[in-house]
């Protein structure tokens, strides 16, 4: 079978330690890394997960949840609950350090080489483009105004104009890679940091602690309103089975808990506090226009610096997406080269931005992407973090990259049945109990909107139980 691997790279005792650097284009791949070419500290993965989780997006989720009628504190409950799926990320993440490899390959062994390709198509590359179009629809929607604001008439052609700069910006970073990412994050994060304190300042001197909806929730509306917006929160996190691609160049003897911890960290704290600042803000102005009631809240002088924090952030975000979507395109099977592949989850990006921007209404595409990628991303995140704690994080990179029919994750015919079985049951419970663009039957009788939960204890529950077979403990060997 030929190989998917299409960046091969021969290690040599003494290579040049010049492969990951800001400044040149990352030669790297879906290949593994070499022990000679690892390096950095888990902690340098915060500034990676914060930068990205500082942005526009947040705010407007943060916001629409006051808009679905919880209370403030009711609010602010659902943020952290959903935001707690960070933890499964930082799990994920594990596995970078151990195997060298990215996500995208170091799921062949939870899937088996073909399985994986299916997995990498649906649940990596698709899913990926679709939230790198929401949040560069989220970064045009900031643009817009500031162009505006320099006296340029934001008509049709000038919208998409600003789709495409704003795209390009994303797609140099992800182009350069690993390197330039752990290079300008850090710097990012503190950036948006400062921005960031001066509008929270502002939003919370505006704020109503004890706001309370006209007529508020109760009952069964309450409790679907609660699970809705955990869903519509955790689905943050939850796009992040990718954490891996961010840490594999990390030493393989760096500690899984600093890994892990460092990761989810620095998605857990700017999603908590962006996302409470939606929500503060809310009760104060009418977040059905977050930009606009934002702008409303702050100085003249200083919105023009808060329009470019919002690109900047959601700029952050999405070249990690843009990252992970070309792995995802190689691990597929394209042979492609990693730069390129960005280019191409690029041009498709754009066009479903454009389609969101200029056709649907953005608030509720928004809320319904979220709420139904969690279906696939739930039971996907739960297979993935089950599989790194029955192996104790434990992974062979070399192994991994082996393609071939006998392989030792060929499995039966290139497929992991264990794999195949769970995400299948996992996504069907969760298409069950969904309620969103469509209600599944559960969630129609229960009234509530149940796939979160469904979908990953499903799914980790039938994998842990089909692996734990005499025919899953010698795969785990």
């Amino acid at each position: 079978m030929e190989s998917t691997i299409p960046d091969p790279h021969t290690e040599v005792p003494n290579p040049p330690r010049t492969t990951d650097r800001a400044t040149r284009v990352e030669a790297h791949g879906i290949d593994h890394i070499p022990d000679s070419e690892r390096r950095g500290r888990p902690r340098d993965l915060f500034g990676v997960w914060a930068a990205a989780n500082v942005n526009y997006l947040s705010l407007v989720v943060g916001g629409a949840l006051v808009l679905m009628g919880l209370s403030l504190w009711q609010a602010v409950a659902v943020i952290v609950a959903g935001n707690l799926c960070w933890l499964l990320t930082g799990l994920l993440a594990v596995s970078g350090p151990a195997s060298g490899t990215p996500s995208e390959v170091i799921t062949r062994a939870l899937y088996g080489v073909r399985g994986n390709r299916v997995n990498n198509a649906v649940t990596g590359w698709t899913i990926s483009v679709c939230y790198f179009a929401l949040n560069l629809a989220a970064a045009a929607v900031a643009a817009f105004s500031l162009v505006e604001k320099v006296g340029i008439p934001a008509t049709t052609g000038v919208k998409a104009v600003v789709v495409v700069l704003v795209a390009a910006l994303t797609l140099a970073i992800s182009v350069y890679g690993h390197g330039a990412i752990m290079k300008l994050y850090l710097p990012i994060t503190l950036v948006l940091t400062a921005v960031f304190a001066v509008v929270a300042v502002r939003v919370l001197g505006r704020t109503d602690f004890g706001y309370r909806p006209a007529e508020p929730l109760s009952g069964g509306a309450l409790w679907a309103t609660l699970a809705a917006g955990v869903t519509l929160i955790a689905a943050g996190p939850l796009s992040y089975t990718t954490s891996a691609d961010f840490s594999r160049y990390l030493p393989r003897t760096a500690s899984p808990r600093a890994v892990a911890g460092w990761t989810a960290l620095g998605g857990f704290l700017p999603s908590v506090v962006v996302c409470s600042l939606g929500a503060f803000a809310a009760t104060a102005v009418d977040m059905t226009d977050p930009q606009r009631a934002l702008e409303s809240l702050l100085p003249g002088w200083f919105t023009p610096l808060f329009l470019l924090a919002l690109v900047l952030g959601t700029i952050s975000l999405n070249a990690l997406t843009a990252y992970s979507a070309g792995l995802a395109l190689q691990a597929v099977g394209l042979r492609i080269r990693r730069s390129l592949s960005v280019l191409v989850d690029g041009v498709v990006s754009v066009a479903l931005t454009l389609y969101a921007l200029l056709v649907a209404d953005f608030l509720d595409t928004v809320s319904d992407v979220l709420q139904l990628t969690v279906v696939l991303l739930g039971p996907s995140t739960a297979v993935y973090a089950t599989d790194v704690l029955l192996r104790r994080g434990r992974y062979d990179g070399p192994a991994l990259t082996d393609e071939t029919p006998g392989g030792p994750f060929w499995y039966t015919g290139g497929v992991n049945p264990a794999g195949a079985a769970a995400i299948a049951a996992g996504v069907t419970a969760g298409a069950l109990s969904v309620d969103t663009l469509y209600t599944g039957p559960i969630a129609g009788a229960l009234g509530l909107d149940l796939s979160l939960p469904a979908g990953l204890l499903t799914a980790a529950g039938v994998y842990a139980l089909l692996t734990r077979g005499a025919a899953g403990r010698r795969h785990l060997r």
